[in-house]
């Protein structure tokens, strides 16, 4: 259940007073890592940043240096890693088993943007009962719903972000569903949608902010917004209304809910993204309201004519919002976003060029393929290769661009436990039965009208 932020608030205060601290584990220090450590480090009252693992030292260092922290230490054991915290003083390492391990560590931070690496540690942390807060669409787009299944099992809680888009939108849509209304879509405000974008037409623009190529080709070409939406759709239940959504544009957000299709909204819900609308950052929820006087009641309170209305928050700051999903975890055992069930939707692989057998292709953001969110059922439809599986993978046969890239198109990388997972997921959800309309509808016939329609 979700609590106010001032009960939040309040016990953090009380932690901070007790010396009774939310210990917190970070593995990364890029981009995202550092701007995190930043604000846990100035600090944010009844948290503290105790340690970040990274294979890089000098990029822990700099994080820590940017944050006005002046002294810290490293460690390579758990007992110096222990001793270093009882101390109080800041922790680097670069094994991120020590962080996962310590018995001082309460919430373990990912934030490599990784899948394999990432994987390791989230079930790591799982079997030495810490909770996991992935800043990392890239594996909970994928495997979202077996890692709450584990976690669960654990006794602990997986979560994505406040401040990224769908903990944005889902603290939002829990809120209004706690107040009575029907929620029926949800999703992101954009400002730019382009397939075709690369590292190579990237590179000024992440030079400029001290960013990756690739992760910054992935905020671009659709595929972190596909992941994003695809996080949201496993937490709400909603469905993608096409592949790769419809996104229409708009002037201000509270259009969109005149733009998506009314018959969609109601029957399974929609994930889906607005395109340039004002206020150009945040996320929005649909809610539907039939009973006149309630309409009326809205409208009077200037949230348009209805029936479709639409609320929307106007900021998402990942780097700062994270520590409202970090207390929530640890104080209430609450997660910000996480599945309720199987996967509904993922994110498919598509060809962003003519792509020849032989190629590798080198994952989220890069030259190769672009992602985009599908159903679950028009996915397996035609064995969709999910893009966080991509990388590595090369091609038995040509691609077409923008055709789907199926598992039967490539040779994947051996041993990968990511795809050990994924396939089990997918096998113990086959048979999972979602609702449209309040009658029970099959995985293998939901959404396929509309892949057919597609093909």
């Amino acid at each position: 259940m979700f609590m106010p932020s001032t009960i939040t608030d309040t016990v953090l205060k009380i932690r901070e007073g007790e010396g009774r601290q939310i210990r917190v584990g970070m593995v990364g220090a890029g981009a995202t890592g550092r701007a995190i450590a930043l604000q846990l480090a100035t600090p944010v009252p009844g948290i503290r940043l105790a340690a970040i693992a990274n294979r890089t030292r000098v990029h822990s260092e700099r994080a820590l240096r940017e944050a006005g922290i002046r002294e810290w230490t490293t460690a390579d054991s758990a007992l110096a890693l222990e001793a270093a915290i009882d101390k109080g003083l800041p922790v680097l390492t670069d094994d991120p088993a020590l962080l996962t391990s310590c018995d001082m560590i309460d919430v373990i931070l990912e934030v490599t943007g990784s899948v394999e690496p990432a994987l390791r540690v989230t079930l790591d942390s799982f079997d030495h009962g810490k909770h996991v807060v992935l800043v990392n669409a890239e594996l909970d787009s994928l495997l979202g719903p077996i890692l709450k299944m584990r976690a669960d099992q654990a006794g602990v809680v997986v979560t994505n972000t406040d401040g990224d888009e769908p903990g944005v939108a889902m603290t939002l849509l829990r809120y209004l569903r706690s107040i009575g209304l029907r929620t029926v879509a949800a999703g992101n405000i954009k400002g730019m949608v382009d397939y075709y974008r690369t590292p190579e037409t990237q590179k000024g623009f992440a030079e400029k902010y001290d960013q990756d190529p690739k992760k910054v080709t992935s905020f671009a070409d659709a595929t972190k917004l596909s992941m994003e939406t695809t996080v949201l759709a496993n937490a709400t239940g909603f469905h993608v209304g096409r592949r790769g959504m419809y996104g229409p544009a708009c002037g201000y957000v509270r259009e969109i809910g005149n733009l998506l299709p009314a018959d969609q909204m109601l029957a399974t819900g929609l994930v889906d993204y607005s395109l340039g609308a004002a206020p150009h950052t945040g996320a929005w929820v649909v809610v539907h309201e039939d009973m006149p006087l309630k309409r009326a009641q809205m409208t009077y309170y200037r949230l348009g004519d209805g029936p479709f209305f639409v609320f929307y928050t106007p900021f998402h700051l990942p780097y700062i919002q994270v520590a409202s999903t970090i207390a929530r975890a640890a104080i209430h055992k609450d997660p910000t976003v996480a599945p309720i069930g199987g996967p509904v939707c993922e994110v498919v692989t598509v060809a962003k060029r003519d792509l020849k057998a032989g190629e590798t292709l080198d994952g989220v953001g890069g030259f190769c393929a672009y992602g985009l969110i599908d159903n679950v059922a028009a996915a397996r439809a035609v064995s969709a290769l999910p893009i966080s599986l991509s990388e590595g993978c090369v091609l038995l046969k040509d691609v077409p661009k923008d055709s789907v890239i199926a598992f039967d198109h490539v040779n994947l990388p051996p041993g990968l436990l990511s795809e050990q997972l994924w396939r089990e997921q997918a096998a113990r959800w086959q048979l999972e039965k979602c609702t449209r309309r309040g009658h029970p509808v099959a995985p293998e016939t939901a959404g396929l009208a509309l892949s057919q329609a597609e093909r």
